[in-house]
């Protein structure tokens, strides 16, 4: 099901990609390992020495053609369509995993909750779904919840609160034309949702899955005061291959985890079915939510506005990824390192928040980019193996945003050169409002502060020039986090960490040449840069401007 060529063309892909592991993550990735020149000759000649075999298509290898008369919005309909004819897709019970004592549902209940934390979206979420077929089979209403807590830090902003909460909008219409009750809930779950269960007198909790600290400490406070006869029961809606299933340990690099994930696709990596309209009704219904009034309400950084170029929710999620599929991805494998070139997906922002499902997005990839092989394969490797490696390594590290948590190796590099002299030392606050020496740099960061994200290849080069310029690693790793977990619209991720990680503290890396300031971390400079892309047009383009 994940290959959209045939399985020797597959084959030699991993092959080859299986002998390198440059870069980090899709949030950081120098070059997703795409197909080489020698896979590709090897793969035509096959084809051309036997065309019957050739004709043979694999079951479920279908391919659309990407018609150009295809009016926008085209891709709504098909996933409409999709949803319906695969609603019979089975569940796999490998996704989940019970966290609660009892695992039968509470007998004489009033319903099933579904409590809404890392994915928020109605279609193609296997929380919800299951959360539905467990409904369905006791014949109980469907409830979704979400518990709306903001914390207090600097990292609490108008730009991300007002993405998620127009996409929670979105949700709860969506929700109420299905015959399913949303709920808002204020506070912080283990405070709210276990007397939200019990007054309601639901009986049974579904949840998604995070591997990040807080949600996890979440996960525990409802566990300790949700009353013992209620199942509670976790997904993980947000990974092709559940993070538990895909390996149970932390994995050193992408080449440790490429195979076990690739073996376990076909299981996978399958359709989605759909969630459909609930035949019993709550007697109960939820409150209709003032969307308005909660955005205004919330004590949250309102400086930092949300960017122009994202419309949040699931419908925004979907026409972005239409525009990847028409226009961009047959660029991917050749320019997706040019910050110049319109080559990435765009789609970080809704992925991070649960908006769009990155399972829906990787078999929508393989369907509609048959003529852009090599792309899809490099975009797919990003997707998937790259960003779920990042779930790994923070579910699996509880150190995963400290020093401490890098390799032996890389720890002991950053020690040794702790005290290298630095050329340039900055603050934070210079660094946030870019003002550096380097134009390169101060642009990049003027693009993430105003726009809300940065080009991937160029937040490598933040992130490590960030090492170079400030007093230690621990005040390295401290404030790129702080920056990009203040103003990317997909901070506050694994891949943000990981990317950080990866750039300052080499997680996912090798030991390089050894030199001053950054020990046998990967180097990046200025003048690589240029070899790469056209510097000086994009300095132009954001240089001028000032924070």
């Amino acid at each position: 099901m994940w290959f959209i060529c045939s399985s020797s063309f597959l084959r030699q892909y991993l092959k080859v990609v299986a002998q390198s592991d440059q870069g980090p993550t899709s949030f950081f990735s120098t070059k997703a390992k795409a197909f080489t020149s020698q896979a590709i000759m090897s793969e035509k000649k096959r084809k051309s020495t036997s065309s019957a075999a050739a004709a043979v298509k694999e079951p479920g290898a279908k391919q659309q053609k990407l018609d150009p008369t295809k009016e926008k919005g085209w891709l709504k309909d098909s996933l409409k369509q999709q949803r319906t004819k695969n609603k019979q897709i089975q569940f796999n019970r490998k996704r989940l995993r019970y966290t609660s004592n009892t695992e039968r549902i509470k007998q004489g209940s009033e319903g099933v909750l579904y409590w809404m934390s890392r994915d928020h979206r109605v279609q193609d979420n296997w929380a919800l779904i299951h959360a539905q077929q467990l409904a369905l089979k006791e014949k109980l209403p469907l409830h979704v919840c979400f518990c709306l807590f903001v914390p207090k830090s600097l990292l609490s902003t108008l730009r991300h609160y007002s993405f998620m909460l127009k996409g929670l909008k979105e949700v709860e219409k969506e929700c109420k034309v299905l015959d399913i009750q949303f709920h808002l809930l204020h506070g912080s779950a283990g405070d709210v949702l276990p007397g939200f269960v019990s007054d309601r007198e639901l009986g049974a909790v579904v949840t998604d899955f995070s591997p990040l600290r807080e949600p996890l400490q979440w996960l525990e406070d409802v566990k300790k005061t949700l009353p013992k006869d209620i199942p509670l029961i976790q997904v993980d809606a947000h990974n092709v291959v559940p993070c538990w299933v895909a390996s149970p340990k932390l994995e050193y690099a992408a080449r440790t985890i490429r195979g076990k994930i690739t073996k376990l696709l076909p299981d996978f990596l399958t359709d989605l079915p759909l969630v459909e309209k609930h035949p019993y009704t709550a007697a109960r219904t939820a409150k209709k939510v003032d969307w308005e009034k909660t955005l205004a309400s919330l004590q949250v950084d309102r400086t930092i506005e949300e960017p122009e170029w994202a419309k949040p929710g699931t419908k925004g999620g979907v026409a972005m990824l239409e525009s990847f599929i028409d226009e961009r991805l047959k660029l991917f494998a050749t320019q997706r390192n040019d910050p110049n070139a319109a080559a990435l997906s765009q789609l970080s922002p809704w992925i991070r928040f649960g908006q769009l499902s990155a399972q829906r997005v990787a078999l929508q990839v393989q369907q509609c980019g048959s003529s852009s092989g090599p792309a899809v394969a490099s975009f797919i490797e990003e997707l998937v193996v790259r960003r779920e490696l990042t779930d790994n390594f923070c579910f699996y590290n509880e150190k995963y945003d400290r020093v401490e948590g890098a390799y032996a190796w890389a720890q002991k590099t950053l020690k040794d050169h702790a005290e290298d002299k630095r050329e340039y030392l900055y603050t934070r606050e210079q660094l946030e409002k870019a003002k550096t020496h380097d134009k390169l740099w101060n642009a990049s960061q003027y693009q993430m502060v105003t726009e809300g994200k940065m080009h991937g290849f160029l937040r490598m080069y933040w992130a490590k020039k960030i090492l170079e310029w400030t007093s230690s690693p621990e005040e390295a790793l401290s404030i790129a986090l702080y920056l990009n977990d203040r103003y990317s619209l997909d901070g506050q991720d694994p891949n943000g960490f990981v990317g950080c990680m990866w750039s300052i503290c080499g997680t996912h890396d090798q030991g390089w040449k050894e030199r001053e300031v950054f020990g046998k971390i990967r180097f990046m400079n200025y003048k690589g840069c240029q070899r790469k892309f056209d510097v000086a047009k994009f300095e132009r383009k954001y240089c001028s401007k000032n924070l």
